[in-house]
């Protein structure tokens, strides 16, 4: 996809690339498109992203990109941070992502759809790297952090984000349920993409792939997303249909007692007395966490 004239007006070497399609760790392929969760999730964790975002103090003129921008979102929020002057760049593996995308870009920002392990920007161009929920995808997620910090100049900086590194709070008041449900989920993912439990747990260490990277002056800082009922519009959509309907649901059936799918299932349904969403005593938790380092 073209960049903006601003981009180009800024002399940026960049090289369109057709986008690899071979699938991630977790299926991904240019064709791949959850168009409608990422949207739901940022907005639901608005708050929380750009409030990390202002805890990096970037200044005006700024070079960022996002890798792994997904639906955009982040992208006006990034340049806010770097007016005046800045320039933002955001690429996606997937198609229905960037074009997505698109719609949230402003000028002084681009969008690209691209592969992360082969990322169409020139080399030592950024001072930053925004980077959310997308190294947990990768195949080889050291390799594709050493790849994004070639992107940066000297004294530049990466910050991965990641959510629910710690377990998800939903069922507040069962906690046997919400174990069960939380392994049962990790079941389904080992079995769909044939993985082990080590390859899914990887992404905890953040820590340790930055400084594997030979990055510098690595800090981390984990907030807590909190909610409670009643739960405001976003709050509800992004818990309801990313979560109750888009990863647990009949899936889970094969995984959970007969009895304990039948609690799922009334906890999980907007028309039932019991609608875990509506209760009194509803709390939600889930921990967003950024781990920033510099290159040297």
């Amino acid at each position: 996809m073209p960049l903006s004239h601003d981009a180009l007006s800024l002399g940026m070497n960049v090289q369109v690339q057709q986008a690899s399609a071979s699938a991630g760790l977790l299926g991904d392929t240019p064709a791949r498109d959850y168009v409608q969760k990422l949207q739901l999730f940022n907005s639901f964790a608005a708050p929380e992203l750009r409030a990390a975002i202002e805890r990096l103090d970037l200044e005006a003129g700024m070079r960022v990109v996002d890798a792994g921008c997904g639906t955009g979102e982040a992208l006006p929020w990034l340049l806010q941070a770097v007016e005046p002057g800045g320039l933002v760049v955001g690429f996606d593996l997937a198609a229905a992502h960037t074009r997505a995308a698109h719609a949230c870009s402003v000028a002084r920002t681009a969008v690209l759809q691209a592969d992360l392990m082969k990322p169409p920007l020139a080399r030592a161009s950024f001072d930053l790297i925004w980077s959310v929920n997308t190294i947990n995808h990768l195949r080889d997620p050291s390799q594709g952090i050493h790849t994004l910090a070639t992107l940066l100049r000297p004294g530049g900086r990466i910050a991965l984000g990641q959510s629910s590194l710690v377990p998800d709070m939903y069922f507040a008041w069962d906690a046997r349920l919400e174990r069960l449900t939380n392994e049962a989920v990790r079941q389904y993912y080992r079995e769909r993409y044939a993985l082990d439990e080590r390859a899914l747990a990887d992404i905890r260490s953040l820590v340790g792939l930055l400084r594997r990277a030979q990055l510098r002056h690595v800090s981390v800082h984990t907030c807590m997303i909190e909610r409670v009922s009643p739960l405001a519009r976003a709050d509800e959509a992004y818990i309801l249909e990313a979560m109750i309907r888009g990863t647990w649901g009949e899936r889970l059936r094969p995984y959970l007692g007969g009895a304990d799918f039948a609690e799922l299932g009334r906890l999980c349904d907007p028309r039932h007395a019991q609608f875990a969403l509506r209760r009194l005593d509803f709390h939600f938790l889930q921990s967003f966490t950024l781990a920033v380092a510099e290159v040297p």
